[in-house]
């Protein structure tokens, strides 16, 4: 019997030094098949040229820069998989990442989408000076975010594309939209991805941009206040 295409999609800005960590991460996956789907979101170092070295084993495209939620909607835009999974440029899946949750997925097909357990550690090119100004790896920990969940295509549709006007707060407003739909969700108990800690991680160059998930929070209670009171409406 056939197996289920896993479309898995990664948007990259500025992620030379370590995109091909994550794209070798996706290649080394148990479970096949997949197919790979990159995205330079408009980057000024070498991101879409380690890209291209891939040459046919992966799909690419590159547009301006239009942040986190532009570059995974273009990339789900290109996708062909009935199952959907996502991956920052500078962070790595363990192998048996897909193939532990797509087993979840098929076990219950009620479920419609499955998270797992990160593990953070330093970049290890790091200097001793630079090492000291990033945090230390938290313990590992159970985590909802894109990077960790395998979500079933029309489970996705279901909740919508990702924000393309935050900076920060994408993935709290996408979840929050999640949550509203109704999607179930399961936590399996063993680590699915390393997350690397470095300077540039993205919470970090939008520090100033914080103050956006008070607005997507509010956003999203009012979205439920307004589908609280909508039944006395009718």
């Amino acid at each position: 019997m056939s197996r289920p295409l896993i479309s898995v999609m990664i948007g990259a800005y500025n992620a030379e030094p370590y995109l091909a960590e994550a794209i070798d991460s996706v290649f080394a996956q148990t479970h096949q098949p997949l197919e790979l789907i990159v995205v330079d979101d408009g980057s000024t170092d070498g991101t879409a040229d380690v890209a291209r070295g891939y040459g046919d084993r992966l799909t690419f495209t590159g547009q301006e820069n239009m942040g986190n939620g532009g570059a995974r909607n273009t990339a789900v835009r290109h996708a062909r998989g009935q199952y959907f999974a996502f991956l920052d440029a500078d962070d790595r899946f363990v192998p048996d990442k897909l193939e532990r949750q797509l087993a979840a997925l098929e076990a219950d097909p009620e479920l419609d989408v499955v998270f797992g357990h990160v593990r953070e550690f330093v970049s290890p090119e790091l200097d001793e000076e630079t090492r000291a100004r990033v945090r230390a790896p938290a313990e590992v920990q159970p985590w909802m975010a894109p990077n960790l969940m395998l979500i079933r295509r029309a489970s996705f549709e279901r909740v919508g594309p990702f924000s393309e006007t935050l900076k920060v707060g994408v993935t709290v407003d996408w979840f929050a939209r999640a949550e509203e739909a109704g999607l179930r969700r399961t936590m399996l108990p063993g680590v699915v991805l390393e997350r690397r800690l470095h300077t540039t991680n993205n919470g970090l160059r939008h520090a100033d941009q914080r103050s956006q998930y008070i607005h997507v929070l509010k956003a999203a209670l009012d979205r439920r206040r307004e589908l609280a009171v909508s039944p006395e409406r009718g």
